[in-house]
């Protein structure tokens, strides 16, 4: 069951901003809303100045878009609301359109657990020009920052390596519907399990957890309190050691251990929440060692991101499970993916197909015209190559790339790769063609994906940028367009 059937109403038709309402009634008015259109939702930088980007939230557009509608109570609503004369901002005729829609669009996106980068599409939606409109906002908020957090777990568990990691960030997230992205993005970046319940229904994913220091603080003494635990979840012993004193509670664990083992179970560890936790985790080793409890795990807590764990490590912190909550889940500290939607192609009725191509002073922010896919090419089981090319072109044997953003760079596709597009059916004609993996296979997919890669694009410091480019004819095509559309075009 989806997550908008478990949380929401049956559809979210104005999971919208206003001005994609407006635009629909303008192409509505105008004749316009049967135009054939092409848009792309892409992003133009990797978050975290990182050299990768894991998409996520597909699974959760197909749940939404299955359902898509709207409704008499969303046309009653849309009927209240006024323009600046103060008369109906919207025809009464539209809104019976609104509600009669038939959706007809066809939609290709990359499967969750992809890697992707700057300029490649991420979804790609042709079909009736007002219906891809309104798709524009949905698809971005459920794009947008799972794509974010499924990237920040990624990173994170690298930076953990075969560490477990746990999602702890359901109390510092953004709300339900937030909390409940982020601990399924962070699942498929990687991460072994969730605190959040919730989530663990909905999608099926691990819950971990033990006790917080208000269970300890509630006992007159320490050692009481790892007794009543023990005694009321003797098979979910981790205790927290730090309410007073760090090593002093890894003591008494060792001993309410010994006490758990006479009784037939074993102590799971002890968690670590503030201090120096490396030399706090190389000390509570030694301890647990020495106590004959080997196998009782370290698990430490306290603000971690992919940085703080590569360092720990670096300082050989005896760490074997991280608990990461509050910079996983509001993805600190690139809070945005900073994901467009923009229109690549149109076709009015009776005649042909117009390349379209927005231009802005920054580089970056000139799209891409075409119907675009994005062929990944793999030499000797890596990758070693994307390239952008528009469907609607032959694409040459010999192909070349050039960077989307700097012309002079440029590489040539190595003779012996062989490539596979990457965006696959997800709709046709409005129906779902999907069969939409398990959350547990496209976690999967990640961990495939990112192996895939060489070393240096997961740096997190300086990474490789890994050649993702335009096919030479495709970037031809768009400087033309570029030229003409300033007026510098051939005579």
């Amino acid at each position: 069951m989806g997550l908008t059937h478990e949380i929401y109403r049956t559809s979210l038709g104005l999971l919208t901003d206003l001005y994609q309402l407006t635009m629909a009634q303008g192409y509505w008015k105008l004749g316009r809303a049967e135009d054939e259109a092409v848009f792309h939702l892409l992003f133009r930088e990797h978050p975290f100045a990182g050299g990768f980007t894991v998409a996520a939230g597909l699974a959760c557009v197909v749940d939404v878009l299955r359902e898509l509608a709207f409704d008499a109570e969303d046309a009653a609503y849309l009927a209240t609301l006024q323009g600046n004369d103060g008369g109906r901002l919207f025809d009464p005729e539209f809104l019976k359109a609104l509600q009669r829609i038939a959706w007809a669009w066809d939609i290709d996106a990359v499967p969750e657990g992809t890697v992707g980068f700057p300029h490649e599409p991420l979804v790609r939606v042709r079909g009736p020009l007002l219906q891809c409109q309104l798709l524009e906002t949905p698809l971005l908020n459920l794009i947008n920052f799972q794509t974010l957090v499924a990237t920040k777990a990624a990173r994170v568990c690298m930076a953990a390596g075969d560490d477990a990691v746990l999602e702890f960030g359901l109390r510092r997230a953004q709300g339900i519907d937030g909390a409940l992205a982020a601990s399924r993005a962070a699942y498929l970046g990687g991460c072994a399990a969730t605190s959040n319940v919730l989530a663990g229904r909905l999608f099926g994913i691990p819950v971990k957890g033990t006790h917080a220091h208000s269970w300890v603080m509630s006992f007159d003494d320490e050692a009481e309190a790892f007794r009543a635990y023990a005694e009321a979840m003797p098979n979910n012993c981790v205790f927290l050691v730090d309410t007073y004193d760090t090593l002093e509670g890894v003591r008494r664990a060792i001993e309410v251990g010994k006490a758990l083992r006479k009784r037939g179970h074993e102590l799971a560890g002890v968690r670590l929440d503030s201090g120096d936790l490396a030399y706090l985790s190389i000390q509570a080793r030694q301890m647990l060692d020495e106590a004959g409890f080997a196998d009782a795990a370290i698990l430490a807590s306290n603000d971690l991101d992919e940085h703080i764990i590569a360092s720990l490590k670096d300082q050989g912190a005896r760490i074997a499970v991280w608990g990461v909550g509050t910079r996983l889940v509001t993805a600190y500290d690139d809070p945005a993916l900073g994901g467009v939607y923009k229109l690549a192609m149109i076709r009015h009725a009776g005649r042909d197909w117009e390349y379209k191509v927005k231009l802005s002073e920054q580089t970056a922010k000139i799209s891409t015209p075409g119907c675009l896919q994005v062929r990944r090419f793999r030499e000797n089981g890596r990758f070693v190559a994307d390239m952008i090319h528009d469907t609607q072109r032959p694409v040459p044997e010999s192909a070349v790339i050039v960077h989307p953003t700097d012309p002079t760079k440029r590489k040539a596709i190595p003779a012996h790769a062989t490539g596979e597009d990457v965006l696959v059916p997800v709709f046709r004609g409005g129906e779902c063609v999907y069969n939409v993996p398990a959350l547990t296979e496209s976690r999967k997919r990640t961990a495939e994906q990112l192996a895939g890669f060489h070393g240096g694009v997961k740096r997190f410091v300086n990474p490789h940028a890994y050649p993702a480019g335009l096919e030479r004819g495709l970037h031809d095509l768009k400087m033309r367009l570029i030229l003409e559309a300033r007026g510098l075009g051939e005579d």
